[in-house]
Protein backbone atom coordinates (compact mmCIF):
# COMPACT_ATOMS: atom_id res chain seq x y z
CA UNK A 1 0.00 0.00 0.00
CA UNK A 2 1.50 3.57 -0.77
CA UNK A 3 2.72 5.31 2.28
CA UNK A 4 0.03 8.25 1.83
CA UNK A 5 -2.86 6.19 2.20
CA UNK A 6 -1.98 3.88 4.79
CA UNK A 7 -0.94 7.40 7.03
CA UNK A 8 -4.45 8.61 5.85
CA UNK A 9 -5.99 5.58 6.57
CA UNK A 10 -4.39 5.67 9.89
CA UNK A 11 -5.22 9.03 10.51
CA UNK A 12 -9.09 8.59 9.79
CA UNK A 13 -9.42 5.59 12.16
CA UNK A 14 -7.76 7.80 15.16
CA UNK A 15 -10.10 10.05 14.12
CA UNK A 16 -13.30 8.31 14.29
CA UNK A 17 -12.48 6.95 17.70
CA UNK A 18 -11.15 10.73 18.77
CA UNK A 19 -12.85 13.08 17.11
CA UNK A 20 -11.65 16.18 19.39
CA UNK A 21 -7.97 14.94 18.91
CA UNK A 22 -5.21 17.05 17.02
CA UNK A 23 -2.72 16.41 14.49
CA UNK A 24 -0.52 16.10 17.59
CA UNK A 25 -2.42 13.72 19.74
CA UNK A 26 -2.62 11.39 16.58
CA UNK A 27 1.62 11.30 16.36
CA UNK A 28 1.57 10.92 20.00
CA UNK A 29 -0.35 7.98 19.71
CA UNK A 30 1.32 6.37 16.67
CA UNK A 31 4.62 6.58 18.85
CA UNK A 32 2.97 5.40 21.72
CA UNK A 33 2.11 2.66 19.57
CA UNK A 34 5.14 1.89 18.30
CA UNK A 35 7.46 2.09 21.87
CA UNK A 36 4.77 -0.55 23.00
CA UNK A 37 5.54 -2.94 20.10
CA UNK A 38 9.05 -2.32 20.45
CA UNK A 39 8.85 -3.18 24.39
CA UNK A 40 8.87 -6.59 26.12
CA UNK A 41 4.83 -7.49 26.22
CA UNK A 42 4.69 -10.66 27.87
CA UNK A 43 5.84 -8.29 31.37
CA UNK A 44 3.16 -9.48 33.75
CA UNK A 45 0.65 -7.09 35.76
CA UNK A 46 1.87 -6.42 39.12
CA UNK A 47 -0.79 -7.70 41.90
CA UNK A 48 -1.83 -10.91 40.21
CA UNK A 49 -4.23 -12.24 37.79
CA UNK A 50 -5.23 -9.35 35.61
CA UNK A 51 -8.41 -9.62 33.73
CA UNK A 52 -8.61 -10.92 30.35
CA UNK A 53 -10.31 -8.18 28.28
CA UNK A 54 -8.17 -5.00 27.51
CA UNK A 55 -11.20 -2.91 29.37
CA UNK A 56 -10.75 -4.82 32.85
CA UNK A 57 -6.66 -4.49 32.35
CA UNK A 58 -6.99 -0.50 31.59
CA UNK A 59 -9.44 -0.03 34.22
CA UNK A 60 -8.18 -2.37 36.71
CA UNK A 61 -4.13 -0.51 36.21
CA UNK A 62 -6.00 2.86 36.25
CA UNK A 63 -7.84 2.06 40.47
CA UNK A 64 -4.21 0.63 41.10
CA UNK A 65 -2.22 3.90 40.32
CA UNK A 66 -4.69 5.68 41.73
CA UNK A 67 -4.58 3.87 45.41
CA UNK A 68 -0.67 3.76 45.20
CA UNK A 69 -0.85 7.62 44.60
CA UNK A 70 -3.47 7.72 47.39
CA UNK A 71 -0.82 5.54 49.69
CA UNK A 72 2.41 7.61 49.07
CA UNK A 73 0.12 10.86 49.58
CA UNK A 74 -0.68 9.81 53.11
CA UNK A 75 3.55 10.25 53.27
CA UNK A 76 3.70 13.60 50.92
CA UNK A 77 1.19 15.03 53.20
CA UNK A 78 2.46 14.50 56.76
CA UNK A 79 2.60 16.82 58.98
CA UNK A 80 0.71 19.41 56.94
CA UNK A 81 -2.63 19.20 59.24
CA UNK A 82 -4.04 17.74 56.00
CA UNK A 83 -4.64 13.92 56.57
CA UNK A 84 -5.64 12.68 52.87
CA UNK A 85 -6.06 13.13 48.95
CA UNK A 86 -9.55 13.92 49.52
CA UNK A 87 -8.95 16.68 51.85
CA UNK A 88 -6.50 17.93 49.14
CA UNK A 89 -8.75 17.91 46.54
CA UNK A 90 -11.62 19.77 48.72
CA UNK A 91 -9.08 22.43 49.78
CA UNK A 92 -8.13 22.94 46.13
CA UNK A 93 -11.46 23.12 44.79
CA UNK A 94 -12.67 26.16 47.48
CA UNK A 95 -9.04 27.48 46.68
CA UNK A 96 -10.22 27.78 42.51
CA UNK A 97 -13.86 28.49 43.14
CA UNK A 98 -13.02 30.96 45.49
CA UNK A 99 -16.30 30.89 47.73
CA UNK A 100 -18.21 28.09 46.83
CA UNK A 101 -21.43 26.16 47.58
CA UNK A 102 -20.73 23.95 50.04
CA UNK A 103 -23.18 20.96 47.85
CA UNK A 104 -20.77 22.38 44.47
CA UNK A 105 -17.62 21.24 46.66
CA UNK A 106 -18.87 17.33 47.52
CA UNK A 107 -20.74 16.78 44.25
CA UNK A 108 -17.87 18.25 42.34
CA UNK A 109 -15.23 16.06 44.44
CA UNK A 110 -17.18 12.93 43.24
CA UNK A 111 -18.46 12.52 47.54
CA UNK A 112 -21.46 11.68 49.21
CA UNK A 113 -23.16 14.50 50.67
CA UNK A 114 -23.33 13.23 54.42
CA UNK A 115 -19.15 11.96 53.69
CA UNK A 116 -18.15 15.14 52.07
CA UNK A 117 -20.15 17.34 54.58
CA UNK A 118 -18.31 15.69 57.71
CA UNK A 119 -14.66 15.54 55.58
CA UNK A 120 -15.51 19.64 55.35
CA UNK A 121 -16.76 20.36 58.82
CA UNK A 122 -13.20 18.50 60.03
CA UNK A 123 -11.08 21.22 57.57
CA UNK A 124 -13.47 23.81 59.57
CA UNK A 125 -12.68 22.43 63.12
CA UNK A 126 -9.00 22.45 62.40
CA UNK A 127 -9.40 25.84 61.27
CA UNK A 128 -8.72 25.99 57.41
CA UNK A 129 -11.95 26.99 55.98
CA UNK A 130 -15.10 29.13 57.11
CA UNK A 131 -18.50 28.84 56.10
CA UNK A 132 -21.48 31.29 55.44
CA UNK A 133 -24.56 31.99 54.62
CA UNK A 134 -25.04 32.35 51.12
CA UNK A 135 -27.22 35.35 50.52
CA UNK A 136 -28.87 34.05 46.88
CA UNK A 137 -30.13 30.69 48.88
CA UNK A 138 -30.49 31.35 52.57
CA UNK A 139 -30.84 27.39 52.80
CA UNK A 140 -27.28 27.08 51.51
CA UNK A 141 -23.84 27.79 53.14
CA UNK A 142 -20.87 28.89 51.03
CA UNK A 143 -17.02 28.09 51.86
CA UNK A 144 -13.92 29.99 51.79
CA UNK A 145 -10.19 29.10 52.97
CA UNK A 146 -9.03 31.08 55.93
CA UNK A 147 -5.52 32.65 56.24
CA UNK A 148 -4.51 29.19 57.89
CA UNK A 149 -6.25 27.68 54.94
CA UNK A 150 -4.27 29.43 52.65
CA UNK A 151 -0.76 28.48 53.97
CA UNK A 152 -1.54 25.06 54.22
CA UNK A 153 -2.61 24.73 50.78
CA UNK A 154 0.46 26.63 49.31
CA UNK A 155 2.58 23.65 51.07
CA UNK A 156 0.08 20.76 49.87
CA UNK A 157 0.63 21.85 46.88
CA UNK A 158 3.83 21.56 47.16
CA UNK A 159 4.35 18.38 48.18
CA UNK A 160 1.47 16.68 45.80
CA UNK A 161 3.20 18.62 43.14
CA UNK A 162 6.38 16.70 43.89
CA UNK A 163 4.27 13.09 44.21
CA UNK A 164 3.11 13.43 40.94
CA UNK A 165 6.60 14.41 39.27
CA UNK A 166 7.52 11.09 41.26
CA UNK A 167 4.83 8.99 39.88
CA UNK A 168 5.15 9.64 36.60
CA UNK A 169 8.75 10.21 36.55
CA UNK A 170 9.08 7.42 33.96
CA UNK A 171 6.48 8.60 31.51
CA UNK A 172 7.58 11.30 28.64
CA UNK A 173 5.41 14.35 28.62
CA UNK A 174 4.01 13.49 25.36
CA UNK A 175 2.51 9.86 26.42
CA UNK A 176 0.92 11.87 29.62
CA UNK A 177 -0.64 14.31 27.47
CA UNK A 178 -1.80 11.23 25.48
CA UNK A 179 -3.45 10.02 28.69
CA UNK A 180 -5.28 13.00 29.10
CA UNK A 181 -6.53 13.47 25.97
CA UNK A 182 -7.31 9.98 25.61
CA UNK A 183 -9.25 9.48 29.18
CA UNK A 184 -10.71 12.77 29.54
CA UNK A 185 -13.63 11.93 27.56
CA UNK A 186 -14.54 8.99 30.08
CA UNK A 187 -14.09 11.14 32.83
CA UNK A 188 -16.51 14.25 31.29
CA UNK A 189 -19.12 11.53 30.27
CA UNK A 190 -19.71 9.68 33.70
CA UNK A 191 -18.88 12.78 35.58
CA UNK A 192 -22.07 14.46 33.70
CA UNK A 193 -24.38 11.15 34.08
CA UNK A 194 -23.19 10.64 37.74
CA UNK A 195 -26.40 12.53 39.60
CA UNK A 196 -28.74 11.36 37.79
CA UNK A 197 -27.57 8.10 37.53
CA UNK A 198 -27.76 7.30 41.80
CA UNK A 199 -30.50 5.34 42.11
CA UNK A 200 -30.53 3.81 39.35
CA UNK A 201 -30.31 0.06 38.76
CA UNK A 202 -26.46 -0.87 36.97
CA UNK A 203 -28.48 -2.78 34.08
CA UNK A 204 -30.44 0.75 33.45
CA UNK A 205 -27.72 2.79 33.68
CA UNK A 206 -25.86 0.43 30.60
CA UNK A 207 -28.89 0.00 28.74
CA UNK A 208 -28.90 4.12 28.80
CA UNK A 209 -25.16 4.16 27.97
CA UNK A 210 -24.97 1.44 25.56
Amino acid sequence: MNKTVALVNLWGEFEEKHPEASIEDFFRYQLAHQRERVAATDTPMAGGTAPMHPNGQLLRLIGRVNKLNMVYAYAALDGTGVNQLEEFGLLMHISQAKNPRKTEIIYSNLMELSSGTDMLNRLKNRGFIREYDDTEDRRSKRVELTEEGLAVIAICRQRIGKLAGMMLHNMADDDIQLCIKLLKGVEQEFSARLPNDKGKAFEEVFKEVM
